[in-house]
């Protein structure tokens, strides 16, 4: 493994070791705080430290070209994706929360395949059916519970949504500007689109407890700043097929940390629901040998079929 690989690789599992401990601080910093009030606070505080690294480094604005990128990015990850998750934790337990917000490396592939034209290959609509299904497996196993779990499902089915699309918008945006500019401007994005719950942000703060204050202050430096820096980092030297297979680790992470720190245990009927969602996207990744012929160039497509497909081309050093 290369220098560059190494750091793309400890990059990335700084990213899923964070952002695991982020479904665990959403969780109780969400019995005190609303969905887009714990969004905008978490974000603010994340902006303030980005800007601050910003303008030590004397980082300018990013190029006119990676701004599409960013403002998608910015829109849907920073903004639509936490509103959602936030949301999504107050109906379900931290575990749930992950297992199905990790079909997002699924909706990345699909994503491709319908905005960039590289179409849809039958083991990707074989693990969209297995994915799919499991995700209303978990929904069944929380139905007791009444449909306000099923929702809390359905948020975090459209927060993995939101994740893979913004994944899909980051990845072009780091052609062009450095990993701390586009983490940074599209963080300052999703504060804007929050702010108008900054009201309730002040209403809930003033009464919240300092506990659950410092749980979104530690969302906004280390989930957020930190972690979405080093994702970027390594998304920039490798593709957005193999940063997804790398959040397939967050799931356990979060159960394990959850028992730890919340005594949260997603059902056996949950845990298999889930199982089955990260069994979909398996599918939709895994493919068959084929022969090439000598010669032949083994890339496999165009530059964009590599960023968002979850077939990395053999020949290429990541």
């Amino acid at each position: 493994m290369t220098t560059t690989q190494w750091r793309a690789f400890a990059a990335a599992s700084t990213t899923v070791v964070l952002w695991a401990s982020a479904f665990v601080s959403i969780r109780s910093a969400g019995a005190e705080y609303s969905p887009g009030a714990l969004a905008l606070g978490r974000l603010l505080a994340g902006a303030l430290v980005l800007g601050a690294i910003c303008a030590v480094r004397r980082e300018g604005l990013p190029p006119r070209a990676a701004w599409p990128g960013i403002v998608i990015s910015g829109l849907l990850w920073f903004g639509v994706y936490m509103v959602a998750l936030n949301w999504g934790e107050q109906k379900v337990d931290a575990g749930t929360a992950a297992l199905v917000v990790n079909v997002g490396p699924l909706v990345m592939a699909l994503l491709a395949g319908w905005l960039l034209k590289e179409g849809l290959p039958p083991r990707l609509l074989a693990g969209m059916a297995v994915s799919f299904a499991g995700a209303a497996v978990v929904g069944l196993s929380m139905s007791g519970g009444g449909s306000a779990s099923v929702f809390g499902v359905l948020l975090c089915l459209l927060a993995a949504v939101s994740y893979a699309a913004g994944v899909v918008g980051q990845k072009p945006a780091l052609r062009h500007a450095s990993a701390l500019q586009v983490t940074t401007w599209g963080c300052v994005i999703g504060a804007v689109a929050c702010l108008p719950f900054a009201g309730v942000l002040v209403r809930e703060a003033a009464a919240a407890p300092l506990s659950a204050t410092l749980n979104m202050v530690y969302l906004g430096v280390f989930p957020t700043a930190l972690a979405f820096t080093t994702w970027a980092y390594a998304l920039a030297r490798t593709t957005a097929g193999k940063m997804g297979a790398t959040t397939y680790a967050v799931p356990a992470l979060v159960v394990l940390m959850s028992w730890l720190f919340l005594d949260e245990v997603p059902g056996w009927l949950t845990l298999l629901g889930g199982a089955v969602c990260l069994a979909g996207v398996a599918v939709s990744r895994s493919r068959t040998r084929s022969r090439t012929p000598a010669g032949q160039d083994r890339t496999g497509g165009t530059e964009a079929a590599e960023v968002t497909s979850g077939r990395p081309p053999a020949s290429r050093e990541p």
